[in-house]
């Protein structure tokens, strides 16, 4: 019996290898053969999640024909891979990728570091904050006084809380835009916010517009719904979307869904304008898409001088084509894991019928914690604790990076979690594996495309500051001295300094 449980073409593998620009080798450095590259790159696909575990690669024969190079080349690369354990092989089943023993599997978006890794591992893979404290306890005390009345019901609320709805549609009303509770749902996190819009609009096989490069896990789960990504991609720097590309890719792809994220775009850091808002809901109007405004960012403006546009639902008064999900994971606390949807009244009661389906409800505590905070003036104070943390923890980054690595260009954003940087003509993934190793855990830029775009970024959070961030950029020279001498990806990198 065959132990692959998918296949990848090689068209698709070669298309992957291609996306791996390397830097130019400088004066004495030896590239290696090509045999090895080769495995090193399939390696390198491995590791990152981009080609999974179990998965039954190209005959020889194949792969050679559509890279260009001699299967004697493919073969050599093979039995390497097999001797790595990054491969099995059995006559008449073919070969299938692997880990060798101990190797964690690789995730296929931003999985949280476990917490036994922090004493010796700087973790920026996740962006996300400790808890604003005290208010993570003051919320939690108010809801279990809140609770009582609600432990003798059911606890079923599919739709959320009929308080906490009717306090987040008061506060979409406080920005300009009249909501009544009906228009909202409650749910699971923002990622339980899309899985269900993409579950009642989007269907296996449809195509979903996003922005490229866009936020890893909710590409992730795209890909897992069955949906076909159409990337589209962003404007230079930090001036938000390219309208233009925008209106092709509805015209002619006509997606079902279009997802975007309006402020302090993730991995960006963009801040999409007041006009480009509008076109955007215009252009998805024209074109019948469903588009999903990602909100979870969109207090987290760290510098005095933003000026927030209007949310990208103010341009869409008939609510028939903008739906807007909305978290207090990124805001407050990753661990608080209560999201929102606003839509039309008809939206909302479908996914609130096919949520029967799913995971009936979200939990009644969490969700009184937030109404807490909402209620009491408890949300803003922690809110303003939490943009004071991110806004030190970017200077602080930023600072380092350009003392240590000041061949690495980015542009500062206003305002989110997330600094998106060009790597010097380095590998991000390569810059990923060797990072583990010397102790800084970072994400390449390919987590954040479709089809192995971006392999020249990597994504860096404003999640330490201090003395930490300085450790960080100090872990990421090591790494970027190692991944630019050439060095092959196996053995032990040389470690700098234990957090």
């Amino acid at each position: 019996m065959a132990q692959w449980t998918s296949a990848v073409g090689a068209a698709q593998l070669a298309r992957l290898l291609n996306s791996q620009q390397d830097r130019p080798a400088g004066p004495g450095t030896r590239r290696p053969p090509a045999y090895r590259a080769l495995a090193d790159g399939i390696r390198l696909l491995v590791l990152e999640g981009r080609v999974p575990v179990a998965a039954r690669l190209p005959a020889e024969r194949e792969l050679a024909l559509s890279l260009s190079v001699s299967r004697t080349t493919v073969a050599a690369a093979y039995e390497a891979l097999r001797a790595e354990g990054f491969l099995e092989s059995r006559r008449g089943a073919g070969s299938w990728t692997a880990v060798p023993a101990g190797n964690p599997l690789p995730a296929r978006g931003l999985e949280p570091l476990p917490p036994e890794a922090l004493g010796s591992m700087i973790d920026l893979g996740c962006a996300a904050l400790p808890a604003p404290e005290p208010w993570l306890t003051r919320a939690v005390q108010g809801a279990l006084e809140e609770l009582p009345p609600y432990a003798h019901t059911h606890g079923d609320y599919p739709a959320g809380l009929p308080a906490l709805r009717a306090m987040i549609a008061e506060r979409y009303t406080a920005r300009g835009i009249p909501t009544m509770p009906e228009q909202i749902m409650v749910t699971t996190g923002a990622m339980g916010a899309i899985d269900a819009i993409c579950h009642l609009f989007g269907g296996r096989g449809e195509r979903i517009a996003v922005e490229s490069p866009s936020y890893a896990n909710i590409l992730q789960l795209m890909r897992e719904a069955g949906a076909r990504l159409v990337p589209v991609a962003m404007a230079e720097g930090l001036t938000g979307w390219d309208i233009d590309r925008w209106r092709q890719v509805l015209r002619d792809a006509a997606p079902r869904i279009a997802y975007v994220v309006a402020d302090f775009h993730n991995p960006t850091g963009a801040l999409a304008g007041e006009d480009q808002r509008r076109q955007l809901v215009e252009a998805a109007r024209s074109a019948g898409t469903v588009l999903v405004a990602d909100e979870t960012m969109t207090e987290l403006w760290l510098d005095e001088d933003v000026s927030m546009p209007r949310p990208v639902c103010a341009f869409d008064p008939a609510g028939s084509t903008v739906v807007t999900v909305g978290s207090a994971s990124k805001a407050f606390w990753a661990g608080m894991r209560i999201g929102w949807v606003r839509g039309a009244p008809d939206v909302i009661r479908s996914l609130v019928a096919a949520r029967a389906y799913a995971d009936l409800g979200t939990p009644v505590l969490e969700q009184l914690a937030v109404n807490w905070l909402f209620s009491t003036g408890g949300w803003e104070q922690a809110v303003e604790l939490r943009r004071g943390q991110a806004r030190e923890n970017r200077d602080a980054l930023v600072s380092a990076l350009r003392k240590e690595l000041p061949s690495w260009e980015f542009e500062v954003p206003q305002g989110g979690l997330t600094l998106w940087v060009r790597a010097g003509g380095l590998s991000g993934s390569r810059l990923a594996e060797v990072g583990e190793r010397v102790g800084v855990r970072v994400p390449s830029g390919p987590r954040f495309g479709v089809d192995g775009a971006f392999e020249g970024y990597v994504r860096l959070p404003f999640t330490v500051g201090g003395v930490v961030a300085d450790e960080a950029a100090a872990r990421l020279a090591a790494a970027a001295r190692v991944v630019e001498s050439g060095a092959s990806g196996g053995g032990d990198a040389p470690r700098t300094f234990v957090a």
